[in-house]
């Protein structure tokens, strides 16, 4: 579903990714930490087409996506929840869903659609005709993600989702991201929280640096003692 082969970026003279691979098969979910600085949010960048690469390769969903512009890739079956959940604030949470789904040029009916995401995120269907700017934080997360979802992705990709969350919004966050992979998406998670991303992950990644330092199942990350240090 998604690979990213001896990938490597700049930002201006400096390095941030140093040959970084990593892979996400159908069906899992699978989590990438490290610490703030680390290259988390550049890896985000670099496969959605944000950031042009220096080196290395992007396929999803069984093409080469290096070159292909991020307008394009939400038409190849994956959703994007990007850090900082990135609404329009002057759109009601209705019109934000609607530009979700018309980039996913999904062929299922908006209404339909629609109605899922309010099966799915009670507190979304409460709030469709308002501003996204009057909605709390944990609203707008809930929003953003709805919104990846909207045109019924293959493959979810997520940036810092539980940034800025309470602690209590978190676990409901979480849960929801568990309960949707379990219904059959492919995620990849970007999270510093490790401790809260390898209870619902198949496997982890470690980035450290620009580089993958460790990578294994959750028990095998659970127990390493890089991210022990780290993190728990």
């Amino acid at each position: 579903m998604l690979e990213l082969s001896d990938v490597s970026t700049f930002y201006g003279q400096v390095q941030m990714l140093r040959g970084l691979s990593l892979s996400v098969r159908k069906g899992e979910l699978v989590c990438l930490l490290g610490p703030n600085g680390a290259g988390k949010s550049t890896t985000f960048k670099a496969l959605t087409g944000l950031l042009p690469l220096a080196g290395g390769s992007v396929r999803m969903m069984g093409q080469d996506v290096t070159r292909t512009g991020t307008d394009k890739l939400a038409a190849l079956g994956v959703g994007f929840v990007p850090e900082g959940r990135r609404l329009f604030p002057s759109l009601t949470v209705r019109e934000n869903l609607k530009l979700g789904y018309d980039a996913s040029g999904c062929k299922i009916p908006f209404e339909t659609r629609l109605a899922a995401m309010s099966e799915l995120f009670p507190r979304v269907q409460e709030r469709l005709n308002q501003p996204a700017r009057t909605m709390s934080g944990g609203e707008q997360a809930m929003v953003a993600l709805a919104r990846a979802l909207i045109g019924d992705p293959e493959l979810l990709i997520m940036d810092e989702p539980s940034l800025g969350l309470s602690p209590k919004l978190i676990d409901e966050y979480f849960d929801t991201v568990a309960r949707i992979h379990s219904e059959g998406k492919t995620v990849l998670l970007i999270e510093q929280n490790a401790e809260k991303a390898l209870t619902i992950a198949n496997r982890g990644y470690l980035v450290v640096r620009g580089r993958i330092e460790v990578e294994g199942s959750r028990e095998d990350m659970l127990a390493d003692d890089t991210i022990r240090h780290l993190y728990l």
